[in-house]
């Protein structure tokens, strides 16, 4: 190269034909450029200074605040009408529960419930066990705008109601165990109450009864 001379410093890399050869300027200082004759192929490839590349830590954080465990439930269950035909029947009847479970906790959450016996505006009574949620009978889904994980209920079914004149201790129809039921959801349990070939038709055309629905955190 023009203004240089081909004077080796003398390093030469070992184990290998190798040899790497810096120029010297006519001043006698070496040149930035340096050359490697890569043995008998001839071969030049030439190595070029470059700034070290730089680097930054970058702390990153997110505030989260814990929400509330609530839920949204119906003032009513309707069933389907039925007419008596001198055999045993059933009517079922549905009752959507919207859960928002927003405490970020994983600590679950239950669905409990208890009941009046069914009474017409007589005398005449339903069998305290005549409500009941059959197998596979609750559906849990998200609902519309969250990505929820639905309960892991360990409840067994059937489920049957309890009912007394006055409303016994509410039992678990639904939960969700820990680490399920995140986010809003809506649970809605199939309720059926049987009617026996022997049911009398109702004075006043109907039975009644008043249930009472509760919802609280922890399977």
């Amino acid at each position: 190269m023009p203004g240089l001379d081909n004077e080796s410093d003398g390093t030469e890399m070992k184990g290998t034909p190798t040899k790497l050869v810096c120029l010297r300027r006519p001043s006698g200082r070496v040149s930035r450029r340096c050359s490697v004759a890569l043995g008998a192929f001839g071969v030049a490839v030439y190595l070029l200074s470059a700034a070290a590349p730089g680097s930054a830590t970058v702390a990153a954080s997110v505030g989260i605040s814990a929400g509330t465990l609530t839920a949204t439930i119906p003032g009513s269950v309707g069933f389907t009408g039925v007419t008596l035909n001198g055999q045993d029947q059933a009517t079922t009847g549905t009752l959507a529960i919207d859960v928002k479970d927003a405490s970020g906790s994983g600590s679950g959450w239950k669905l409990q419930a208890t009941s009046t016996t069914f009474k017409d505006a007589g005398t005449h009574t339903l069998a305290t066990s005549a409500t009941t949620i059959a197998t596979s009978s609750v559906t849990d889904s998200c609902d519309t705008g969250a990505t929820c994980s639905t309960g892991d209920t360990n409840v067994s079914y059937p489920y049957t109601l309890p009912a007394a004149t006055t409303a016994p201790t509410a039992t678990t129809f639904y939960n969700a165990q820990a680490n399920s039921g995140m986010g809003n959801q809506t649970v809605t349990p199939t309720f059926t109450v049987a009617l026996p070939a022997t049911t009398y038709a109702p004075a006043g055309g109907s039975y009644t009864s008043t249930w009472t629905i509760t919802y609280a955190a922890g399977p």
